[in-house]
């Protein structure tokens, strides 16, 4: 999957969509076991299991652009529950750099195309 093991460097990725967050499945039998391990051990299998879990999928994903020091890009993560709902902000905190954040796309596309002219 493009969470894992992908290595484009240079002029060859310079955007990153991220349609949804990578939750796992939480009815694959793995991921079962160590939600009800979670359960079993008196915490929230979703808040203590799959938003840490998926979060790390997340920065990986945002490190699948950068690879070096020359490297540039955008993520567009178009996952709305990154800004509405409560565990988003560990998304988006998680993240070496605080995020611009767009609500309306008129704006979204003027930036998008300014950054790509001046980084051509």
């Amino acid at each position: 999957s493009f969470w894992e093991g992908v290595d484009v460097p240079g002029e060859a990725l310079e955007l990153v969509m991220l349609t949804k967050l990578p939750f796992e499945v939480p009815t694959d039998p793995v991921v079962n076991a160590r939600m009800r391990e979670v359960e079993k051990n008196g915490g929230n299998s979703f808040f203590d299991y799959s938003v840490p879990e998926a979060i790390i999928k997340f920065r990986q994903g945002f490190g699948r652009l950068i690879r070096s020091a020359d490297d540039r890009g955008i993520v567009i993560v178009t996952d709305t529950r990154v800004a509405k709902m409560r565990y988003g902000k560990s998304f988006l905190s998680a993240l070496p750099k605080s995020p611009d954040i767009y609500l309306k796309e008129d704006q979204f596309l003027d930036d998008l195309k300014t950054w790509f002219s001046e980084n051509k």
